[in-house]
């Protein structure tokens, strides 16, 4: 039975926060917040946000001092832990720990980021997609780690979301310009990032174009999962185009569906077509007919 803090790395509020969790029970953790005088309020489902200036106290008091990546293995294994996919809101803890894998030290930008993944209009196009992208990069780059403009260009890619194919993707692809070079990365990153983004308006990578192959496969992924989960992403894009009434929004469906039908290969990569295409064709013949 122990209580785990992990480092303040997480920014907000003018200082940075850890997070505090139980590996036995939200009884043990509760107790030992009223003991701490750590306020309810700071609960958040499974853990607690307590801020940097309280760090040493905790430790002092008996809170085990863990990396971020051991704290998400003790709460897992402890069976207390939401599912993100559950509730995009509880994301922060693991894309901040990608996000500082891929460019630490910019906790501004990773702040915008995540209020435009997590505006109030996405349903599908939110956080949990963006995980879900950045965890399909990682097993088609497995045992290697995707290179780092594919990563950005995954954070980048529906950071602007109005609904409008297209246009969303350059504007996207603009603001990956104006913010990684105010980030001061090299230009030909800059350049390449926003050329990936680019290639998510139509998912159609030039032949020897890995990086693209990587980021159109790892976007495209959802189309490969059960069927249940291909039901619930399916619920998601409807809501997202909630505006549109269901005969037009039925015809504008069925003409995406069509056209990925017709994309020939739907998955770019050998990984990508072992893990994804049957399942894929199989779930996009089903919503079609």
């Amino acid at each position: 039975m122990a209580v785990y803090l992990d480092p303040p790395l997480w920014p907000a509020h003018g200082t940075h926060f850890s997070h505090l969790v139980s590996d036995t029970s939200l009884e043990e953790l509760h107790a030992f917040a009223r003991a701490a005088g750590i306020p309810e309020r700071a609960f958040d489902g499974d853990h607690y946000d307590v801020a940097e200036a309280r760090y040493s106290d905790l430790v002092a008091t008996g809170a085990v001092p863990v990396e971020g990546r051991v704290l998400v293995r003790k709460l897992i294994a402890s069976g207390l832990r939401i599912p993100a996919r559950r509730r995009s809101g509880s994301l922060k803890l693991p894309l901040l720990n990608r996000w500082n894998d891929v460019l630490p030290g910019h906790d501004a930008l990773f702040l915008d980021l995540l209020d435009r993944w997590g505006e109030e209009h996405r349903k599908y196009h939110g956080r949990t997609h963006l995980l879900a992208v950045l965890e399909a990069l990682d097993r088609l780059s497995a045992p290697g780690r995707p290179p780092r403009t594919v990563l950005l260009a995954a954070w980048f890619h529906d950071a602007v979301y109005r609904g409008i194919a297209g246009e969303d993707e350059e504007e996207s692809a603009r603001l990956a310009e104006e913010r990684l070079v105010q980030a001061g990365l090299p230009a030909d990153e800059v350049d390449e990032a926003a050329r990936l983004v680019r290639m998510t308006a139509d998912h159609r990578p030039d032949p020897g174009d890995g990086a693209a192959a990587l980021l159109s496969d790892a976007d495209l992924s959802v189309l490969g999962g059960e069927p249940a989960a291909y039901s619930r992403y399916l619920a998601a894009v409807r809501e997202d185009f909630a505006h549109i009434g269901d005969a037009d929004f039925a015809a504008g469906r069925a003409a995406v569906v069509r056209q990925l039908l017709e994309l020939d290969p739907l998955f770019h990569t050998a990984r990508g077509r072992e893990l994804w295409q049957d399942a894929a064709w199989r779930n996009l013949r089903a919503e079609i007919a």
